[in-house]
């Protein structure tokens, strides 16, 4: 063996060794990372599994998706369900063209009652003194003389009286007494200037009828009036020409308590932070608001008198809260009220439009009020029998049993108001529904919704004073601001008129 191949073996062996202490530490390794393996040889068969029980749902909900979407080119898109706070859109309708239909009379505003200003407008005149054109100065022909009104406002300004006035001590009535001229009002020590008839009148229509917030009505007196007041002063003058109007309240309590028919309703009303009611009762002539912090049957049987109904001549319309219960004459309850639980169980639950229940209760609430209509047009006989008809099948349908909690509910009450739901079939001036009551809390809701209820208990009841007078004055064709005016007049004279029991 040469030297060539000596080394080249020795190569070899090095070469040799090394492979084998590297393959030595390669098997240490393994048997060191032998239990990783087998756990990563584990997860890969879970995942492996997973990965098909996967795969099987994707496929799945694959041909869903396609099915949904199948049915979904086959019928219209349907707009996505809002929310239950949001009021659904009303279904457009056929636009008509506007304004009263051909042959009509136009309705115009009436024409001025007088010709307060007569202002002649001159014509422009060309040097021959011939009334010409303003533009192009040439002379017109066909001349012709109008007449063209025009109703505006005449712009106003705060007057300001200094009403000069003795007073003196009575010996006989121990007070100091001052004369007061008419339209006065009763004299006070302060600093400034006391607000006058038209302006009280003014801001407590604002306030009340308008429902206004004090600090619009303080800017309207600023910028249209020249009149500063402050939103303090205002409530100021509500409690106080409240308080002139306190005998006006009574009279309207002892009128309605008189009333042959009367309808009756509440609502909430928020006093200084904390939860009340507001009562009122009304007839077609009178309204009368009460705010209490109770919904207790002690606040009606305050307003209404304990007496009320006993005799069998008056009746009470109202819902079917249980607190007028407490009354022992005729009364109605209103129907409307059923239709809305109608309605509304039906809008819970679609598939109770087709109940027989509710089909059959619809179409008999709907004749009675339907027949009520015709009660002039009917014979008494034919009224009576069908009126007879009507009660039967209303007794009928509240004895059934029916396999729906709605339906059984609604049909508990029928059976124990089932006398009080045909009264108005009998009295012709008794209404089926209650919707007199809540026309006159409908002002007070807006009221409500713009003020947030009342700061103070005083504060509550002198609007609910004055409410309950425009609202009174309104239902009898007044005008409300000289109806005020003239209240205001009698209480600060000492006067108890009785102006609005005296129907127009």
């Amino acid at each position: 063996m040469d030297r060539r191949e000596l080394l080249a073996y020795e190569r070899f062996k090095d070469q040799a060794q090394h492979y084998r202490w590297q393959a030595h530490e390669f098997e240490l390794e393994l048997h060191a990372l032998r239990p990783a393996l087998y756990r990563a040889d584990q997860k890969i068969d879970r995942l492996e599994q997973r990965n098909e029980k996967l795969a099987t749902e994707n496929k799945v909900l694959k041909q869903k998706l396609a099915d949904v979407t199948a049915q979904l080119k086959s019928k219209p898109a349907e707009a996505k369900k809002p929310p239950a706070f949001v009021k659904a859109n009303t279904p457009q309708r056929v636009a008509k063209k506007p304004g009263r239909k051909a042959g009509h009379a136009a309705a115009l505003r009436p024409m001025p009652a007088t010709i307060d200003i007569h202002e002649t407008v001159a014509a422009p005149i060309d040097t021959l003194g011939h009334v010409c054109c303003p533009a192009c100065r040439t002379q017109l022909s066909d001349v012709k003389q109008h007449e063209r009104l025009v109703e505006d406002l005449v712009p106003s300004k705060v007057v300001t009286t200094c009403y000069h006035t003795t007073s003196g001590w009575c010996p006989s009535c121990r007070k100091t007494v001052e004369s007061r001229a008419e339209n006065q009002p009763p004299a006070a020590d302060i600093p400034h200037a006391q607000l006058g008839l038209n302006a009280l009148a003014t801001a407590m229509m604002m306030r009340v009828c308008y429902r206004m917030p004090l600090r619009q009505i303080t800017d309207y007196f600023l910028q249209l009036q020249q009149l500063k007041i402050s939103p303090g002063g205002i409530v100021k003058q509500i409690k106080r020409t409240a308080r002139w109007m306190k005998s006006q309240e009574h009279r309207l309590t002892l009128l309605i308590r008189a009333a042959g028919v009367v309808y009756a309703d509440e609502t909430g009303w928020r006093t200084n932070g904390k939860n009340g009611y507001l009562w009122t009762i009304s007839t077609d002539q009178h309204t009368l608001y009460h705010i209490n912090g109770s919904r207790g049957k002690k606040v009606i049987a305050e307003l209404l008198g304990k007496a009320f109904g006993a005799m069998g001549d008056q009746t009470l319309v109202s819902d079917f809260y249980n607190v007028y219960d407490q009354f022992d004459g005729p009364q109605q309850k209103c129907l409307a009220h059923v239709l809305r639980e109608l309605r509304d169980a039906v809008a819970r639950q679609p598939e109770l439009a087709s109940h027989e229940f509710f089909r059959r209760c619809k179409r008999l609430i709907q004749e009675m009020l339907k027949l009520k209509k015709q009660h002039d047009a009917l014979g008494k006989a034919a009224y009576a029998h069908r009126v007879d008809l009507l009660e039967k099948r209303l007794d009928q349908l509240a004895q059934l049993d029916w396999a729906d909690p709605d339906a059984e509910r609604l049909g508990k009450r029928l059976y124990k108001y089932r006398g009080k739901l045909t009264t108005f079939l009998h009295k012709p001036q008794v209404d089926g529904t209650n919707n007199a009551a809540e026309r006159a809390l409908r002002p007070a809701v807006v009221m409500r919704k713009i003020t947030g209820g009342s700061r103070s208990a005083s504060a509550a009841e002198a609007w609910a004073t004055l409410a309950s007078i425009m609202r009174t004055a309104e239902q009898q064709g007044r005008d409300v601001l000289e109806t005020i005016k003239a209240l205001l007049k009698a209480a600060w004279a000492g006067k108890d008129i009785a102006l609005l029991t005296d129907l127009l």
